[in-house]
């Protein structure tokens, strides 16, 4: 995604005009030598990225039926050259 870009200088001068893009994308801040350092983005579009965050658990804390069935799992034989590829 190309992404709106304007110098911390610009930043400071002009917030308004920056919260009014950042409702409609996200912008990025680069710093004087012109090397990206921040992305502003709304509310909403950070809520956005934040239910997609992955969620993480132990296998140990998993039913001992679900742990029997990917030990059984077979991978179909349509996928069978992927699965050679991971051993």
């Amino acid at each position: 995604m190309d992404m709106i870009r304007m110098t911390e200088a610009e930043l400071q001068r002009s917030f308004g005009a920056l919260a009014d893009r950042v409702r409609r994308e996200p912008v990025t801040i680069t710093s004087v030598d012109g090397r990206d350092e921040f992305v502003v983005l709304s509310t909403d579009e950070y809520a956005r990225l934040k239910r997609r965050d992955r969620r993480v658990g132990l296998t140990e804390d998993l039913p001992e039926e679900w742990v029997e069935a990917v030990r059984n799992a077979k991978v179909p034989d349509e996928f069978a050259a992927l699965d050679a590829e991971l051993k």
